[in-house]
């Protein structure tokens, strides 16, 4: 079905393997596969480079039953992995996901607890640098803080004992495009991606090309390098934070911290601290404004108190320290 000669993109991919250790010798790999270009890239890369790191590969499919086409989708990836001589799984979706964000959270679950049956410990996912360009610009307009701006990253824990993987973010969609056309790999097209209902696919489709056209036609690889500077800048943030968190918060305590103690910190570590403290205490994820709340209270007059946060917490000031209490 397919040709594999040796192409700048393995050279590029091999490298970037081996400068960020992603994928260890050996490691046992369950490649998250639609059927799109940038999946089939991906898995094709493994598959050529596996005489050379040894891994064990396998394919795995959500369905999410959204369109009339998914079950034959599901078949199509099916019948690639069987020539590629690779292991199968698949997850179809039994309750109705009503939304982008839902089919998300669906599918992780669904790619985590295959790893977990079959006892992988690395899934892979076929996002590239215009995943994250696109995704940058999806969270600046929503409003997004730094670790929004970051957008997609490397690796991060997806459970305990599951990482996930993204090896293409160097790689933009027209490479994979082009790769597959090389490899003379048939691709599934996912008529989806063409609706404009989605926020993202107006990104892709609308935003995206009018910025290259009128402004800068290298804007995906610009925001791709602002987003790979942005996690090198979150991580050591996170880190500070995290050790100033220790200090003002003490060791017996989740629930107040020391106000006079982070006074002296600079505004962006006070923020990341009272934000890593809200997440623990609050049942939502804290907006601007529920940090801003407690960011005014490390001046504010002994006594003061902010109005109810989410579930009924609220903040008040004594002395040098400020607590979360209910009502």
């Amino acid at each position: 079905m397919s040709r594999s000669p040796w192409t700048l993109l393995h050279a590029h991919f091999h490298q970037i393997l081996k400068d960020r250790n992603l994928l260890p010798l050996g490691q046992r790999i369950l490649i998250a596969v639609s059927g799109g270009q940038d999946s089939l890239c991906l898995a094709k890369l493994l598959l050529d480079l596996q005489s050379r790191w040894f891994w064990e590969l396998a394919i795995a499919h959500c369905d999410h039953r959204w369109r009339s086409d998914s079950a034959a989708n599901a078949d199509f990836v099916h019948t690639l992995a069987q020539s590629w001589q690779l292991p199968y799984y698949q997850q179809t979706a039994t309750v109705e996901l009503t939304s982008e964000a839902a089919a998300r959270t669906w599918r992780y679950e669904s790619l985590a607890a295959i790893a977990n049956q079959q006892n992988f410990n690395c899934i892979v996912t076929g996002h590239t640098a215009s995943d994250r360009a696109e995704t940058m610009l999806y969270n600046l307009i929503r409003g997004s803080g730094m670790d929004g701006l970051q957008a997609l990253t490397w690796q991060r824990p997806l459970t305990d004992n599951i990482q996930l993987i993204r090896p293409l973010l160097s790689v933009s969609r027209t490479q994979t495009a082009q790769f597959c056309q090389e490899m003379e790999i048939p691709i599934w097209k996912d008529s989806t991606n063409d609706e404009r209902q989605y926020a993202r696919n107006r990104i892709r489709l609308d935003l995206l090309p009018y910025i290259q056209e009128n402004l800068n036609p290298g804007v995906e690889k610009a925001l791709s390098q602002t987003a790979e500077v942005m996690q090198s800048d979150v991580e050591y943030l996170e880190a500070e934070a995290n050790a100033l968190r220790e200090q003002v918060a003490g060791l017996n305590t989740t629930d107040g911290f020391n106000r006079q103690l982070l006074r002296k910190a600079p505004l962006a570590l006070q923020r990341r601290v009272i934000r890593q403290i809200l997440q623990q205490a609050l049942p939502v994820a804290p907006s601007f404004e529920h940090i801003e709340k407690l960011v005014n209270l490390i001046t504010a007059p002994n006594r003061s108190q902010t109005d109810p946060f989410p579930g009924g917490l609220i903040a008040c000031v004594e002395g040098d320290w400020i607590w979360l209490r209910n009502r």
